[in-house]
């Protein structure tokens, strides 16, 4: 008897760990290609191959992640023969339990700037191309195991019921796609900064949104153009209750800089600093703004910069196409769509209204640019024409995308590309 006992509790330990181990290799997931998957995904996303990046864009991720979604390496057909290599990393997610699978994961950490995904803005007009599908950005904290998200407007459609903030809004639930961007080298010390603001601006915000703290339609009035970094300050001042002088109003992608730009800032041990003339020392940018264009195309130099209106030039530069294929593609980024901006949002028609102009001398930068050298000289000085045309330096939603198409080691890319949550 004792015989079979022992038999029966060796044969029970057996079966567990056979368990355990099979669960984990579920759970254990890497990013792989699938050329069946890889067409079907395709024909979903029905996006024009410059809305996706380069591989130079992402960010380092552990060969295995412990998630139960699917992870899908997905190549662009259109640079299948193409040098290089342009797609997107695909999280194909259950919206039931999403954020804690997010969490633990790993896929989102605190200070990840959500980027919400238009992939019906592909082929709608100038505009919508150039901003590659990209309309609204908040930023991630990750606290008690859940991702959470906070997002200006400062009210329920975007972070939810009762403000509970856990991609359960309105805007989140009816969100196809979401681009995940990393800021690189945050440090626990930071992320526990940044989770402290979010936390304190989430839990007033019934009360400071919107007298206090208010949402801008005008994407091309940033505040950085007229207070550099004085804008921090006051939403640092609101967060501890201060109770500053005025409204800030702030669009989405300019709140997220400047709660990125507290990361250095304990609001337990710098209050005090907010209460002076100065803005705190302790307030960093996390990126430098960007200017209308750039100068990595042609240049690729490791201090080169990129430009608002650079994205799906970068794109398309970095598949290395014959004339015959990058012209035609280039252009195709200014075909115009009037029935496509009808899907855009008011802010976002008003500037594409007012960029209208510039968008034939845009093309012909762009045509310019990565043609010899007797198209790319006179094309650099068009360039130069749109920073000094008045377009403020600004922290667009896109510009964060645009970040990560800078060269892997330039001394201006802070952003990272992590992947694309595809919502079922």
């Amino acid at each position: 008897m004792k015989i079979v006992k022992r038999s029966v509790g060796r044969l029970a330990v057996l079966v567990g760990v056979t368990a355990a181990l099979s669960l984990a290799s579920v759970s254990a997931a890497e990013f792989t290609y699938d050329e069946k998957v890889n067409e079907q995904m395709a024909k979903k996303l029905n996006i024009p191959v410059f809305f996706a990046v380069p591989a130079s864009a992402r960010a380092p991720l552990p060969k295995e992640i412990n998630t139960t979604d699917k992870l899908i390496d997905f190549k662009h057909p259109d640079a299948k023969d193409a040098a290089g290599d342009v797609g997107l990393r695909l999280v194909v997610a259950r919206r039931s339990g999403l954020s804690k699978r997010l969490a633990d994961s790993g896929l989102v950490q605190t200070g990840d700037l959500l980027l919400s995904f238009r992939t019906e803005w592909g082929g709608a007009g100038a505009y919508p191309n150039i901003q590659m599908g990209i309309s609204h950005t908040g930023v991630a904290w990750v606290k008690d195991g859940k991702v959470h998200n906070i997002d200006n407007p400062l009210n329920n459609e975007y972070n939810g019921p009762n403000m509970r903030a856990e991609l359960s809004s309105e805007h989140y639930r009816t969100l196809d796609y979401i681009h995940v961007i990393r800021p690189r080298g945050l440090t626990d010390e930071q992320r526990a900064n940044i989770v402290a603001w979010a936390s304190r601006l989430i839990s007033i915000a019934g009360r400071v949104y919107p007298n206090q703290l208010a949402f801008n339609q005008d994407y091309n009035k940033p505040k950085y153009q007229s207070t550099k970094m004085g804008f921090v300050k006051h939403l640092g001042q609101i967060a501890l209750g201060q109770n500053p002088e005025g409204t800030l109003d702030l669009y989405c992608s300019e709140f997220a800089f400047a709660l990125l730009s507290l990361r250095n800032c304990d609001p337990e041990k710098t209050a005090d600093d907010f209460k002076g003339k100065r803005t705190p020392s302790c307030v960093e940018e996390p990126m430098q703004p960007l200017r209308a264009t750039g100068n990595v195309v042609p240049s690729h130099w490791r201090n080169s910069r990129a430009g608002l209106a650079d994205g799906p030039l970068i794109v398309i530069d970095s598949l290395d196409l014959p004339k015959d294929k990058r012209v035609p593609l280039l252009e195709s980024v200014f075909k115009e769509n009037p029935a496509g901006l009808s899907k855009m949002s008011s802010g976002h028609r008003q500037v594409a209204e007012e960029m209208q102009p510039q968008f034939e001398r845009l093309k012909s930068y762009y045509v310019g640019i990565t043609g010899p050298f007797y198209q790319s000289w006179p094309a650099r000085w068009l360039g130069m024409f749109f920073n000094i045309s008045g377009i403020p330096d600004n922290y667009s939603p896109t510009s964060y995308l645009v970040n990560t198409l800078l060269p892997e080691k330039d001394k201006y890319r802070t952003m990272d590309y992590v992947a694309t949550i595809v919502l079922e």
